[in-house]
């Protein structure tokens, strides 16, 4: 099969490293440049993206579209490339519940086979090898194997059916970002006691446990941004299950609390503690 191009929406820090990885087997990487920030430029240029000016011309030129983007404009961005009358592939990359997903399959389908895709781990630079998950078509989903085989992004394929990656990758995000904010609660009332490093101590004898990084609270303060509707997606997802939400849902209200350090690398664990308490 030939090389493909690769249109890649949004290079964001997940997105720009996916397309990095995709330009190994690819003929080229496009991104749009219209409407994007600073940021997005000085990432698609780390990576050697080719910017193209339009979403027209990036649409026109790929036979393969991957959406990264923040849940919420899933949906917005899809309707946007149906628009388009778009007949590549698209993997639906994005944290979204499942009912969105085939929503936006509903959309693009049949003219452009949507692939539905998870990402589990950090993106695929300095030696991280997260999983890109995949369920769809299966002449689709092929398709995307092949254009990440032999790169750090490995994949995996979970069946035929649209949403199963995506219930995936949010079944685990409720678990694992959500221990995070119980992580920044446990510390911030330990600290309001004065006996938050005897609860570091404790936790350190159990190193399985995420209290034992209380580090990381910061990092996870600087993604809330993310975190937050991430976790609503999920909750979403329990909701339509029958199972309860609410733990998912409070989650995501105390990560709004760091809504204004967005992206802060040079947070300090005091910092995120002393904004969870004083938002």
């Amino acid at each position: 099969m030939d090389q493909p191009t690769v249109g890649i929406l949004h290079p964001g820090s997940m997105g720009a490293a996916v397309a990095a990885c995709a330009a190994t087997n690819a003929n080229a990487v496009i991104w749009c440049t219209a409407g994007r920030s600073p940021a997005s430029t000085a990432r698609a240029g780390q990576f050697d993206l080719t910017p193209v000016s339009t979403l027209t011309e990036l649409l026109d030129r790929s036979d393969i579209v991957i959406s990264l983007c923040p849940p919420a404009a899933a949906e917005d961005l899809a309707h946007d490339v149906a628009g388009h009358h778009f007949r590549g592939v698209y993997v639906e990359a994005n944290a979204i519940n499942p009912e969105r997903a085939q929503r936006i399959a509903g959309l693009l389908e049949p003219a452009a086979p949507v692939v539905d895709g998870g990402v589990v781990g950090s993106p695929p630079v300095g030696g991280k090898t997260p999983v890109l998950y995949l369920s769809g078509q299966t002449v689709a989903t092929e398709r995307i194997e092949a254009l990440f085989a032999g790169t750090a992004l490995q994949t995996k394929v979970l069946g035929t059916e649209v949403g199963k990656a995506s219930a995936l990758k949010l079944a685990y995000a409720s678990f694992q970002k959500t221990s995070r904010v119980l992580v920044a609660l446990a510390v911030g009332m330990a600290r309001e006691h004065g006996v938050d490093q005897e609860l570091i101590k404790v936790a350190s004898r159990r190193t399985d446990s995420y209290l034992s990084e209380p580090q990381y609270v910061a990092k996870t303060a600087a993604r809330a941004w993310r975190w937050g509707p991430e976790l609503e997606e999920a909750a979403d997802a329990l909701a339509a299950a029958g199972l309860p939400s609410e733990m998912l849902r409070a989650a995501a209200t105390t990560l709004a609390r760091w809504h204004d350090v967005k992206d802060d690398s040079e947070l300090t664990l005091a910092d995120a503690l002393d904004r969870l308490a004083q938002p």
